[in-house]
């Protein structure tokens, strides 16, 4: 995977977030279905982001073209994780969760499109590929670690 760049790791991610909210959207009620899928996808969300925003976000943030999109995202970050930390603190089986979680997928599907469909061209268009390629080894890197530090942390503000 050494050719792919950052753009595909992350539009990876994004296919695997989507699946993820897919099938947590068929649950019902406080099931261990439901806890094991939410749950994957709190530590796919978390390290994704975090990794995410090491990499990519660290670089658009630097330049003056692409500042705005990396904190536009950079907030979308932190709404999404709120939603998480609001999910993990309510009961499964209650109407609020179901509403909050399809208010957080609404939320987070839009994130991801627009990363998708917008930011991820215009960061191509200014990084040249040695950049997106350098990136690319920083989120690869970042990422198992996030991943082990979301399994130990949950959502919120608890984490640097």
């Amino acid at each position: 995977m050494a050719e792919a760049t950052i753009f595909k790791h992350l539009k990876a991610d994004h296919d695997r977030h989507r699946d993820l909210l897919a099938k947590l959207g068929e649950t019902q009620g406080d099931s261990e279905e439901r806890r094991t899928l939410f749950e994957a996808l709190r530590v796919e969300l978390q390290a994704h982001a975090a990794a995410e925003e090491e990499s990519l976000y660290a670089t658009m943030l630097a330049d003056p073209d692409l500042r705005d999109d990396a904190r536009h995202s950079v907030s979308e970050h932190k709404e999404i994780d709120d939603f998480l930390a609001q999910l993990a603190e309510t009961e499964m089986s209650s109407s609020a969760w179901l509403t909050t979680f399809k208010d957080m997928r609404h939320r987070y599907l839009h994130h991801i499109d627009e990363e998708e469909e917008d930011m991820f061209p215009a960061a191509a268009k200014e990084l040249s590929k040695e950049t997106e390629a350098k990136i690319a080894k920083v989120f690869e890197k970042r990422k198992p670690r996030e991943l082990e530090l979301a399994e130990e942390e949950g959502p919120g503000d608890s984490r640097d």
